[in-house]
């Protein structure tokens, strides 16, 4: 028997792809140095965690459908953000404003036809885990951002019979 698939992966952005609140720790408009390095308006480097972009890769190639949903009031930052790191492309939906991360996952349920429990969704925040976890989504507790392991973990866990 094949391994059950979610439809839907959900990453959340601020501590889950990247090591900072893109409203308050970094300097937006960003830009890209001769050097490929990215910078925030005041000349500081902006990265991201060492594993994210050949996870998101992966899971692009793999056929995921894969989602943003990030609650900052910093959107025109964190889209520019994600264009620079080359991100964009692997991203079906973004869910990228202020407010609660149920309504980013129902929007996000809305827009592809799937079932809360066809998703999983990724976050550093214990509230939005709660919150969304109440809502019958997988949704895992990332503690130092995201990582092959904790995606690898995620999956397996989904892939179980409930």
């Amino acid at each position: 028997m094949a391994a059950v698939k979610p439809k839907v992966i959900v990453f959340d952005l601020d501590y889950t792809l990247w090591p900072f609140w893109v409203d308050t720790h970094v300097y937006p408009p960003f830009r890209k140095t001769s050097n490929g390095t990215i910078v925030d308006s005041l000349g500081f480097k902006v990265s991201h965690y060492p594993e994210v972009p050949e996870v998101l890769n992966d899971l692009h190639k793999q056929g995921y459908v894969l989602a943003v949903a990030s609650r900052t009031g910093e959107v025109v930052g964190a889209k520019q953000l994600m264009e620079l790191l080359g991100w964009k492309q692997f991203f079906s939906h973004e869910e990228i404003y202020p407010g609660g991360k149920v309504k980013h996952l129902t929007n996000i349920k809305n827009q592809f036809g799937v079932q809360f429990n066809e998703m999983i969704f990724f976050d550093d925040e214990g509230r939005n885990i709660r919150d969304v976890s109440e809502l019958g989504v997988l949704s895992i507790l990332v503690k130092n951002g995201v990582t092959r392991k904790v995606v690898d973990d995620a999956l397996t866990r989904f892939s179980k019979p409930k």
